[in-house]
């Protein structure tokens, strides 16, 4: 996205704000969305194998505290970065994951869904949730 839109600037372009964007973006990738989230959201995952990701999950979660605390994005300003981890912090509403225990996350998240963008994009995946759930009604 950043790449397709510059003028948004959601990246960095100097090359260690490249690093450092990419260093996040394997983090939220790798430790939050498919080890901690994908095993959570997951119908079929063995109830050992949640209790397992919630176990590991908090670890990530308290390092993940700590770049957050006294700063509002992970990097100098909003990116790509934030956008991906608010969507994975986002299924927090539908998993066991309580973001009480981490403050600054927990106030980032917050922070997070009152921005335009984010409101906006709430509101377009609502309507076509709305739309989807009719079209599937409509076929049973």
């Amino acid at each position: 996205m950043a790449e397709v839109f510059p003028k948004a600037n959601l990246a960095p372009t100097d090359s260690r704000g490249r690093a450092r964007l990419q260093q996040w973006l394997c983090f939220i990738g790798t430790e939050l969305h498919k080890a901690l989230f994908v095993p959570l959201l997951e119908e079929k995952a063995p109830e050992a194998a949640k209790a397992y990701a919630l176990e590991k999950g908090a670890s990530w979660l308290d390092f993940l505290e700590k770049p957050l605390t006294g700063r509002e994005f992970l990097l100098d300003r909003f990116s790509v970065a934030d956008a991906y981890l608010f969507t994975v912090l986002n299924w927090c509403v539908v998993t066991p994951v309580d973001l009480e225990k981490w403050p600054a996350i927990n106030a980032y998240v917050a922070r997070l869904r009152e921005r335009p963008s984010i409101v906006t994009a709430f509101a377009e995946e609502a309507k076509l949730y709305a739309e989807e759930l009719k079209r599937h009604q409509a076929a049973a």
